[in-house]
């Protein structure tokens, strides 16, 4: 049986630990709140109204598709496709292609930067092999101009980030609807797990400026992790109505 991602990829152990999946789309959650395609969202109302939901809607297709046969995978990229082209219809107007290269770039980039903060920094082969996982997704979906390889990324992902981004009343909305949603204290860690993984041009536009809370208590949470300890903390800080579903992100 052939497998969208091989079995022993290191994209298979990023997107099986719940604890990284949340620092992928916390990061993902400050970045296209500043994208230029972000009113795109509020078409929809999809993620003003329910950012939580919209996340593990997002996991859902992600993980069937890290996870699933190469059948079953391109029948997930073959319905996102649909989806999306289903809203382009309803508004009547073509989403950019570049903002679709954007979101794939978003999980590209924190797929590496939340498993290098939480487990061990990755090799150049790797990286390469993250990037081809979504390269494929992609391809899958249609994309246009995406870059050959990780090392030909690494500029047009900056590229993107310069030309892409711009501070917003969306962008203040959205966070906003986060604090509203996850609550004042679970808000503050969304924010303090942003600076640590959001690009510079990110913090910039965010107007991030102190160094994170959680910088010094990533160590202790690592080694928490040898003793299951992750389990009590994330008990403690996730909302219950997401428990059950956070802990199906693992993977054993």
């Amino acid at each position: 049986m052939n497998y969208f991602v091989n079995q022993d990829s290191v994209v298979r152990k990023i997107w099986g630990k719940s604890d990284t999946i949340l620092f992928i789309f916390a990061g993902a959650a400050g970045e296209f709140a500043l994208n230029k395609a972000v009113d795109w969202l509020y078409y929809t109302g999809k993620l003003p109204s329910d950012p939580l939901g919209r996340l593990f809607s997002t996991v859902k297709y992600a993980r069937m598709i890290v996870f699933a046969t190469e059948e079953e995978a391109n029948k997930a990229i073959t319905a996102m496709r649909k989806i999306h082209t289903a809203v382009e219809q309803s508004r009547g107007v073509a989403i950019p292609d570049w903002a679709y290269r954007d979101v794939l770039f978003m999980l590209i980039h924190y797929s590496i930067a939340a498993h290098e903060l939480l487990e061990s920094p990755l090799s150049e082969k790797e990286k390469a092999e993250v990037y081809d996982v979504f390269y494929r997704v992609g391809i899958g979906m249609g994309l246009q101009e995406l870059p050959v390889d990780y090392s030909h990324w690494l500029p047009v992902r900056e590229s993107h980030l310069q030309e892409n981004l711009k501070k917003s009343h969306f962008t203040t909305d959205l966070f906003s609807q986060y604090k509203k949603h996850l609550g004042a204290f679970r808000f503050r860690l969304l924010l303090e797990s942003q600076k640590i993984v959001c690009p510079k041009k990110v913090l910039r536009l965010l107007d991030f400026h102190t160094v994170s809370l959680l910088q010094p208590i990533i160590p202790l949470y690592k080694f928490g992790k040898q003793f299951k300890a992750d389990v009590f903390v994330k008990h403690i800080l996730l909302p219950k109505q997401y428990k059950a579903q956070i802990k199906e992100l693992d993977v054993a």
